[in-house]
């Protein structure tokens, strides 16, 4: 992990200094389209031979009240991640009210086991250090798939060095098994979540930009906080200029 965290200051300077989109927006701008194909294969192929079988075993043996209990728990754990990012993207009365969250859901929750913030007002949000480098005016990039993580872009890619380190159970006294039992089995929960999309997706004439654009168009969403500012007519003549293989028209 060390020899992670010194590559990140790199990667977060290639992410600054590589990338041509817009500030903050997140683009299906995909010129890596091969490599990204190749490592979709590959995360296919995985989730065919190890992670699916397993998500639907977990779903056939859990019943749905003790899913949910999971859910909460792993949702509770990594909500830190959150709070921090809202407090460095400057949402001072967002950061407040999602710690008041974290800490009802961590005591009254019983380990946020139950949620017991919801019924009072204080929705759940969703925060991380990809989204707060793109407040801070960060290009998003190209698109980019990630072994095993899946969709990503070059600005997000290496923000999941920071979101790593906001997850409270490695800095408790708990043996370090708990912390790698979290990290083993929020994958297989969120992919027994996703199992009755699984149908969908197949019936779709191109998985891979499918799943790219969806993410993508989420991505914007979750950055501009459900309101994404709408595309300027010089944004959609470039892209689609672009699309043609033409040169954009020189900058007056």
């Amino acid at each position: 992990m060390s020899t992670l965290l010194r590559a990140a200051p790199l990667l977060l300077a290639f992410a600054v200094a590589g990338c041509a989109s817009a500030p903050g927006r997140t683009t299906n701008d995909d010129p890596y389209e091969g490599f990204n194909r190749g490592v979709y294969k590959f995360n296919d192929a995985v989730d065919r031979a190890a992670l699916k079988p397993v998500a639907k075993g977990y779903r056939k043996v859990t019943p749905q009240f003790v899913r949910t209990g999971v859910g909460n728990v792993l949702s509770n754990l990594e909500y830190p991640g959150t709070f921090i990012n809202q407090f460095l993207q400057g949402k001072v009365l967002l950061g407040l009210k999602d710690t008041g969250r974290f800490l009802l859901n961590s005591t009254l929750g019983v380990a946020g086991i139950f949620d017991v913030a919801t019924p009072l007002g204080l929705q759940k949000d969703d925060e991380d250090f990809g989204q707060t480098l793109a407040v801070w005016g960060v290009p998003s990039g190209p698109y980019l798939t990630l072994p095993l993580f899946g969709p990503s872009s070059v600005r997000d890619a290496p923000s999941r060095v920071f979101d790593w380190f906001t997850t409270p159970l490695q800095y408790t006294d708990l043996p370090w098994e708990w912390d790698w039992a979290q990290r083993i089995i929020s994958p297989i929960h969120t992919r027994s979540e996703l199992l009755p999309l699984d149908e969908t997706l197949q019936r779709t004439y191109d998985p891979y930009v499918f799943i790219r654009d969806a993410w993508v168009q989420q991505r914007e969403f979750n950055i501009f906080d459900g309101n994404p500012p709408p595309e300027t007519l010089e944004d959609v003549l470039e892209e689609d200029l672009e699309e043609e293989g033409l040169d954009p028209p020189p900058e007056r």
